[in-house]
C-alpha cells in the first residue's frame, strides 16, 4: 500500500506559537484538532462501509494511539502528535479483517473501498479548516496557561 502524503503550506507561524506553549500543551492542541477534524471523515466511512456488517462499521474510529500496521508504519516519524482513523481493534487488538477484504478485494471479490473516497471526500476541507481551528485552540491553550500562572502566582 502507498504511503499518501499531503502537505499544507504557511504553517510555519503556528508551528512558532505551539512551540512557546510547551511540548505537551502543542502535542495536547494537535490532538484534540486532529480528532475533531477526523470524525467527519470516520462518519463517512460508516456510511460507505459497502456490506450490512455491524461489526465493521462500529470499529471505525479516530484514535491518536496508533496501534497495529499504523504503528509499524509511523515508527520512524517525528511528528509530535498523530492521529489514524479505519477501522480499529477491540479487546484482542486486532481490526476486522473485512475492512481490508472489502477496501482491497480478493481473488474472488472485487474491491469496494470505504476508507479512501471517506478520505479523499474530506481531505481538502481538513485541510483547509487545519490553521484556522489551530488558531482557535492555540488561543484556547494559551489562556489557560495564563489563568495557571495567574492562580500560581496569586498563592504565592
Amino acid at each position: 500500500m502507498a504511503k499518501v502524503t499531503e502537505r499544507v503550506e504557511g504553517l510555519a507561524d503556528l508551528d512558532k506559537v505551539l512551540g512557546e506553549l510547551g511540548k505537551a500543551t502543542g502535542r495536547n492542541v494537535l490532538r484534540r484538532l486532529a480528532v475533531k477534524r477526523l470524525e467527519p471523515m470516520a462518519e463517512e466511512a460508516r456510511r460507505r462501509v459497502p456490506v450490512e456488517d455491524s461489526d465493521l462499521k462500529d470499529s471505525i474510529a479516530v484514535s491518536t494511539n496508533l496501534a497495529g500496521y499504523a504503528k509499524r508504519l509511523n515508527s520512524r516519524s517525528k511528528s509530535e502528535a498523530q492521529a489514524s482513523m479505519g477501522p480499529a481493534g477491540r479487546g484482542d487488538g486486532k481490526a476486522p479483517p473485512q475492512g481490508s477484504l472489502q477496501e482491497f478485494g480478493t481473488v474472488n471479490h472485487p474491491p469496494q473501498p470505504f476508507m479512501r473516497p471517506a478520505w479523499d471526500s474530506g481531505k481538502g476541507e481538513l485541510l483547509d479548516a487545519i490553521a484556522d481551528d489551530l488558531w482557535s485552540e492555540i488561543s484556547k491553550a494559551a489562556a489557560r496557561k495564563a489563568k495557571k500562572a495567574a492562580r500560581l502566582a496569586a498563592k504565592g
